[in-house]
């Protein structure tokens, strides 16, 4: 019998009490939230007309480095909390490597991701401001899932623009959505002045997060007690998901088992950042130095291919600046099936962490992608969503290269969320008609000589 258990789940009384905030160990502090007229930092102040009250505060805070994790939250933590750590030994045993392979599996819930973790702390404090209504924008649709969920238990009514090529390609997540009460309109749409303008310019768009972003948050500006949230990119995203991280260490820890690298998917940098979080927190204090990997889609390589530099975080140019990696607002993503990982820019604290040196960064292409999702799917009995396979394809290659140099080291991959509403794009790959698409230089630079100039 192996020592090691296929999965473990940490027993409730180690569940963290407080989520986990990376940046107050950074020596160097992301850079301030602009206004896009002045130039000047935006305050917390000035935030809570765009945002939830006690979001806006977590966003600006970089100093607390326990936030407690309110009674609420927690409640609802514990009908889908703790996720599994799992050890991969068929998958090992099928590359033939001499490599430990650990994945943490956030796809035991309803949304079929890591998303709830946010959205229950975004609804709760929503429902503790008073606040009746709620709008977001959605990629993939485990994002709009996930709230429509959490509004849903809080009595919140709910909007969530989808980018449009998303909902062709899962029109089921729709349906789940609508169960739940939520109002889903594909994106860009009719109903909003901006919406109406994107498709003047281009009737024939897909869409893209940074579409759907401006749609949303213009609803939320003309809907009386209304707010607008999203599951990606800011601090107090990251700072919610951090409790996959400390899950995943404390059970890592409970093996006695420390990672040599850190893999996961990279989109906005939700899944990536709560994972990483603990790990990181030791690379900045020098207590350990794994190595951190990103992966992010070769359609939308915002890390590997963007630029450092401040820009909208949406295309209707309404949001403040955010110095990030970005291919600029305006980018839209060929509508190929990275699904979440379609948005323009990278959240700002895994840009300055992924700027000064302390993770690295690569893209892959689809063909590549979902041949790793099969081949984990075949040995480990889950079907990944297209957004994990990338992270999978990152820990397959090493695990491989560990065959080759006979190296024992320990990966820990984050998969973050089912593949079941993903039939389209697997259909694709086992028809032979998936392609894959880099975007050229030149395509780029348009895009970046959109970006704003200070």
């Amino acid at each position: 019998m192996n020592q090691v258990p296929h999965k473990l789940y940490l027993p409730e009384d180690k569940l963290p009490e407080a989520w986990y905030n990376l940046r107050a160990d950074m020596k160097d502090q992301p850079d301030p939230m602009l206004h896009p007229g002045t130039g000047e930092p935006i305050p917390a102040d000035a935030l809570k007309g765009i945002f939830v009250e006690e979001l806006a505060l977590q966003e600006v805070d970089g100093a607390t480095r326990e936030v407690s994790i309110p009674g609420g939250v927690m409640d609802y933590y514990k009908t889908f909390r703790p996720s599994p750590l799992c050890r991969a030994y068929h998958l090992e045993k099928a590359l033939g490597t001499p490599a430990k392979i650990y994945y943490k599996f956030e796809g035991n819930n309803t949304s079929g991701s890591h998303k709830l973790n946010s959205a229950v702390a975004q609804a709760y404090y929503a429902k503790e401001q008073g606040l009746t209504a709620l709008t977001t924008e959605t990629g993939a649709g485990q994002w709009g899932t996930a709230l429509s969920m959490a509004c849903a238990f809080f009595d919140i009514d709910l909007f969530v623009y989808m980018v449009k090529v998303s909902s062709q390609q899962k029109p089921h997540r729709l349906s789940v959505m609508r169960t739940y009460g939520a109002e889903v309109i594909p994106s860009p749409s009719d109903t909003t002045e901006i919406g109406k303008k994107i498709l003047r310019e281009n009737p024939e768009t897909g869409g893209s997060l940074g579409c759907a972003i401006s749609e949303a948050m213009e609803r939320a500006a003309k809907k009386e007690n209304c707010r607008y949230v999203l599951g990606s990119v800011l601090n107090y995203v990251l700072l919610h998901q951090s409790v996959i991280g400390l899950e995943t260490k404390a059970a890592m820890d409970l093996l006695g088992e420390y990672p040599d690298m850190v893999i996961g998917c990279a989109g906005g940098g939700s899944n990536l950042g709560g994972l990483i979080g603990p790990y990181m927190r030791d690379k900045l204090t020098g207590k350990a130095s794994p190595k951190i990997i990103a992966v992010e889609p070769m359609s939308c390589p915002s890390l590997t291919r963007g630029r450092y530099a401040y820009d909208f975080g949406d295309t209707g140019m309404m949001t403040p600046l955010i110095k990030m990696y970005t291919l600029g607002s305006g980018y839209i993503p060929h509508p190929n099936h990275a699904g979440g990982l379609r948005y323009h820019g990278m959240s700002p604290i895994l840009s300055k962490l992924y700027h000064d040196g302390y993770m690295e960064a690569r893209s892959v292409g689809q063909r590549p992608v979902f041949e790793a999702a099969k081949l984990f799917a075949r040995y480990e009995s889950i079907l990944p969503a297209p957004e994990s396979a990338h992270a999978i394809r990152a820990a397959i290659d090493e695990a491989l290269l560990c065959r080759e140099t006979g190296e024992t080291k320990t990966i820990l991959f984050g998969l973050t969320g089912t593949g079941y509403f993903d039939m389209t794009a697997y259909n694709s790959y086992l028809d032979d008609t998936m392609s894959d698409y880099r975007p050229s230089d030149e395509d780029l630079e348009k895009s970046f000589a959109t970006l704003p100039r200070l």
